[in-house]
């Protein structure tokens, strides 16, 4: 019944927290190189001062803690401040928001696969939960990347045992240093697969991923998932419905996921703003008896896309660029609850990139 650790009650609060009905995550947490690329788009420099510009426009949103119940930071964003001298991690303390970090540190090719890969930074993570725990963070994010590939066998038995361990083994890792582990086995779209392949691959991933952790001795009550939605390949060219995806992802959960884990976050993983609004919404107007988890988002370009856009780089468009990232706020958090009406001035265009990596 009990963890025997310390931070038990804490761990609940948090993920709790963080699960509040209506309410998701902001991946704010692009590393320098990613948003490097974001920034390239819109004609920015992509330097410290730029990217610390653009976090404060996101932090300072008027009303973003309406629809917004945690933020993930790069560890560079953890430790900065407004112009005006303000830490970011006290002015969304202040919000009602609870800090997050991304604590790997990326993939390399797991050997003797088709290019399947592992994620580093277990072997110091213990010495860094500490640290951020101390700098005010209480979860925290490991993103494991799998991928589909049947003429190979992807994702093959090493590449989803591998990953599954690592990510349990984050967790257990957070979770004795007070962090809640949001636990990310991605799935690619990468690829012509159809829906029934993403579907079993998805099975897979997230079976084994439960296992490890009930191995681990993960707290479910402490810790929240993100994964990826069930959907058909990037080129398949299969068309299918927001609710074949609700109903295939919500399958996939029923089948692996026990009732204690307390929430999922998804991730947008290349859709379109207006795409991971409508298919999260569809998900959440199943039966409530086929989801006691709360299924929300935890989406970076999901959320920012228009609002990078707006922005520009340009300080006389700050005000515009929060309106756009507070309109896209509000449509995944009505999504968040099966209210979304659609069309909330989210773009349609995809924000898919091959083999994503951040």
């Amino acid at each position: 019944m009990t963890s025997g650790n310390p931070f038990r009650d804490e761990l609940i609060k948090t993920a709790n927290a963080v699960a509040t009905a209506g309410k998701g995550i902001l991946a704010a947490d692009e590393s320098t190189g990613t948003i490097g690329q974001r920034f390239q788009k819109i004609n920015v420099e992509n330097n410290e001062e730029n990217r610390r510009k653009y976090r404060e426009l996101l932090f300072t949103t008027p009303n973003m803690e309406q629809y917004i119940s945690g933020a993930i930071l790069f560890e560079e964003t953890l430790k900065q401040k407004t112009a005006e001298g303000r830490p970011f991690v006290e002015l969304l303390q202040s919000r009602g928001i609870v800090i997050g970090i991304k604590v790997d540190k990326g993939v390399k090719e797991l050997y003797g696969t088709d290019g399947e890969t592992s994620v580093q930074g277990l072997d110091d993570l213990d010495k860094r939960t500490k640290e951020y725990y101390e700098q005010g963070a209480r979860f925290a994010k490991w993103r494991a990347v799998l991928k589909i590939n049947t003429a190979t066998g992807c994702p093959s038995e090493l590449s989803i045992n591998e990953n599954a361990y690592g990510l349990a083994r984050y967790a257990a890792i957070c979770q004795a240093n007070g962090l809640v582990p949001i636990v990310e086995p991605e799935i690619l779209m990468d690829g012509p697969h159809d829906l029934e392949t993403s579907f079993q691959a998805h099975l897979r991933v997230q079976a084994a991923v439960m296992k490890a952790l009930h191995d681990h001795h993960v707290l479910l009550e402490g810790a929240l998932l993100k994964p990826s939605m069930v959907q058909p390949g990037s080129t398949s060219g299969q068309k299918v419905s927001p609710q074949d995806i609700a109903y295939a992802t919500v399958t996939v959960l029923q089948r692996t996921m026990p009732p204690a884990l307390v929430g999922v976050n998804f991730l947008s993983g290349g859709q379109s703003e207006e795409e991971a609004s409508v298919n999260l919404n569809a998900m959440n107007q199943l039966p409530a008896s086929r989801r006691p988890w709360n299924l929300s988002f935890s989406y970076g370009r999901a959320l920012q896309a228009s609002c990078l856009k707006a922005w520009g780089g340009k300080d006389e468009n700050v005000k515009a660029a929060q309106e756009a990232f507070l309109a896209r706020a509000k449509a995944n958090g009505e999504a968040a609850l099966g209210k979304y009406q659609g069309g909330s001035a989210g773009s349609s265009e995809s924000l898919f990139v091959s083999n994503y990596k951040y």
